[in-house]
């Protein structure tokens, strides 16, 4: 997580955003995509944000038997309930592009590096209330399935 905020250092400081985190769990994972994990999550956070308002962002962690629960909660805009599952699809987007940037694939390489691990991912949000993005990653990861590194099938 601490590389994926190095990465958005420049988004948090123009923003004037804030993540805290829980301590976390050491998981023994791919590295580079948990960056990548972590970095689309808590780039959403900063992108999706309320105009005037520096977005707050905040990372946990809970074991509930043999998997970790991690959550990314936010202040940002939210969604709308009902869109929960469909914002993981590729190429699905809420808004514009014009209104904010991007391809519309980041959650979807998100569920499927969560998945690759053997976890589950998922979102709950109300429309200008913010988000909260959960993931979760068996306490003794399987080892991925053949995705690749970059969880989409490239080689590492």
């Amino acid at each position: 997580m601490e590389a994926a905020v190095t990465l958005l250092q420049a988004s948090l400081d123009q923003s004037g955003g804030n993540i805290t985190h829980d301590p976390l769990p050491n998981i023994d994972l791919k590295r580079n995509q948990m960056v990548r994990l972590f970095q689309n999550l808590l780039g959403n956070s900063l992108k999706f944000r309320k105009n005037d308002v520096p977005p707050r962002i905040h990372v946990s962690a809970d074991r509930q038997g043999e998997e970790w629960i991690i959550r990314i909660e936010d202040n940002g805009i939210g969604f709308p309930p009902d869109q929960a599952e469909s914002i993981f699809a590729p190429f699905k987007r809420l808004h514009s592009e014009k209104d904010y940037a991007g391809t519309g694939i980041g959650l979807a390489a998100c569920k499927r590096i969560v998945e690759s691990y053997g976890g589950r991912i998922g979102a709950e949000g109300r429309p200008g209330e913010g988000a909260t993005f959960w993931f979760t990653i068996p306490v003794s990861a399987p080892d991925q399935k053949s995705f690749g590194s970059d969880g989409f099938g490239l080689p590492d």
